[in-house]
């Protein structure tokens, strides 16, 4: 069998920074690169804040995440997403696949996080969905945004007041026995997933958790 050939060259690809090591049990953050007044236990502290906020306790089990989102993830991440260079997401193929059969089972149900259909037809292409199909899984598009700003704009309390960003799809029916995996490309502090968890939980999803590219 040929070996693929790799899109990024040999030194490109070692600037990938692989997260690895101890991390929170709950977010996937690496405690190596955190204060160690930032640990508690086996959480991270924002992890703690989300467990003791009654709004949000329990509504996502856990994320995952591939790469450390530095300086060189974030250059890599805009290429591909603000640059039109789709062809850069077989970079992720083989880590991504890597990584989420560590921690979720081959029979996940997908639901990419979607882009508002503004953001959908400037970009041309929804990146969660695009790292989605790299994994081989069953995927359903069953969520819709309501919420047409960026995320990342926000601060966080303007995140969590945000009423409602998602909204499920009128034509979807949620498996009541799947196992949902949240797809989205970055990790920053955990709302935009939190939000579509609960949307998928106030639906009838037992359970779910998210995995991402990268996290900050």
């Amino acid at each position: 069998m040929l070996k693929q050939t790799d899109v990024l060259c040999h030194e490109c690809r070692r600037s990938f920074a692989l997260i690895a090591g101890d991390l929170c049990e709950c977010c996937g953050r690496p405690f190596d690169r955190v204060d160690e007044s930032y640990r508690q236990g086996e959480l991270c502290a924002d992890c703690v804040r989300w467990k003791r906020d009654n709004a949000w306790r329990g509504v996502l089990t856990k994320n995952r995440s591939v790469y450390v989102y530095d300086a060189f993830m974030k250059e890599v991440i805009a290429r591909w997403k603000f640059r039109g260079d789709y062809a850069l997401v077989e970079a992720f193929r083989t880590d991504m696949c890597r990584e989420f059969f560590c921690h979720f089972p081959r029979d996940s149900l997908l639901v990419p996080i979607p882009l508002s259909s503004a953001r959908l037809y400037e970009r041309g292409f929804n990146q969660a969905k695009a790292l989605a199909e790299l994994l081989g899984c069953s995927i359903l598009d069953a969520l819709e945004r309501f919420d047409s700003a960026k995320q990342s704009k926000k601060s966080r309390h303007e995140r969590l007041e945000t009423d409602r960003v998602f909204h499920l799809r009128s034509d979807v029916l949620l498996p009541a026995d799947a196992s949902i995996v949240l797809i989205d490309d970055i990790y920053t502090t955990g709302t935009t997933v939190r939000h579509a968890a609960r949307m998928l939980r106030e639906a009838g999803a037992a359970a779910v958790s998210s995995f991402t590219l990268a996290r900050s």
